[in-house]
């Protein structure tokens, strides 16, 4: 197979109908450009160009191959840009991670500005608990994970994406729904709905910061970590609970959601291991970063916990 450099310099000279022009224009020496044609001749086994004193003539053979070199090139130069962009974290492929409250809008808003941002990125995503992300981020079955108050793990790292702000979930006939906002200090006799601590320790531990700050003591309603969009202890007035903003797109008619006063915001993080990263995925974490920032996701009056 001829040296894609020597039909570069063949295709110069072809087009240039010069050997010393076509030595400028590639800023090579004559002597070394009219060698290596003569190569790409002695390769091919055939003449493809008739040189005199004052010109250069094509053969038919080298019309056939001017004709046709200019798109092998073009294919190779695009070929070798798609293969470099593999190093600058253009393109591969990530797998992301990530629990159902993210899939509320977090997670979908998030991927939507980064395949704007970086779109041959192949981004293939996940359904999981919380605990299950972290460990499958560790062992490397996951690139990354989107996780609500990630605790600390060995190994791992937490980029966080949204401050995301916190407000009550109530039945809609409750005596604080039509407040525009609600105190934490005034829920001291009733029932605060949480996951179990296991499914996820950081959000489970950062609620009830947020209450112990506020002078209350819960009295914690363990939900079943399976998922419940129907939300029926709160719509059955057994307890309210601490959710983000997110939940507002797909919470039931019958319940209604009240910022808390004052704004507090929890976060949200794409946890990642510290080492053994792809360039794929540093990609993925800068425009990440770039799209919350966009979004307004950290910036605002709520002060993360």
């Amino acid at each position: 197979m001829p040296e894609l450099r020597r039909l570069r310099y063949f295709v110069a000279v072809a087009t240039e109908r010069n050997f010393t022009r076509a030595a400028e224009r590639l800023h090579v020496a004559q002597p070394a450009l009219s060698r290596q044609v003569r190569l790409l001749e002695r390769e091919l086994g055939v003449e493809l160009l008739r040189r005199t004193t004052h010109e250069v003539t094509l053969t038919d053979a080298g019309r056939f191959l001017l004709e046709r070199a200019p798109g092998v090139l073009g294919a190779t130069d695009d070929l070798w840009r798609a293969v470099r962009s593999f190093a600058a974290g253009e393109r591969g492929s990530v797998v992301l991670g990530y629990g159902t409250s993210a899939g509320y809008e977090t997670a979908p808003r998030l991927l939507e500005a980064i395949a704007a941002e970086v779109p041959s990125l192949e981004i293939g995503t996940r359904v999981m608990a919380t605990g299950e992300i972290l460990d499958a981020v560790g062992e490397g079955a996951l690139d990354a994970g989107l996780v609500r108050c990630p605790p600390q793990r060995d190994g791992l790292e937490a980029r966080v994406v949204r401050h995301e702000r916190q407000g009550l979930l109530l039945r809609r006939d409750h005596p604080l729904a039509g407040d525009p906002s609600v105190a934490l200090a005034q829920l001291a006799d009733v029932a605060l709905l949480l996951h179990p601590r296991d499914a996820n320790p950081g959000h489970y531990d950062a609620v009830l910061a947020l209450c112990r700050a506020a002078g209350v003591e819960p009295r914690v309603l363990e939900r079943s970590a399976e998922l419940d969009l129907a939300q029926t202890p709160v719509v059955d007035g057994r307890a309210v609970a601490v959710v983000g903003e997110s939940s507002r797109t797909v919470i039931p008619a019958a319940l209604t959601w009240v910022a808390l006063s004052p704004p507090v915001a929890l976060e949200v993080a794409l946890v990642v291991r510290t080492r053994d990263r792809t360039p794929a995925l540093d990609r993925l974490l800068a425009a990440a970063r770039g799209a919350a920032a966009r979004l307004g996701w950290l910036d605002g009056d709520t002060a993360p916990l």
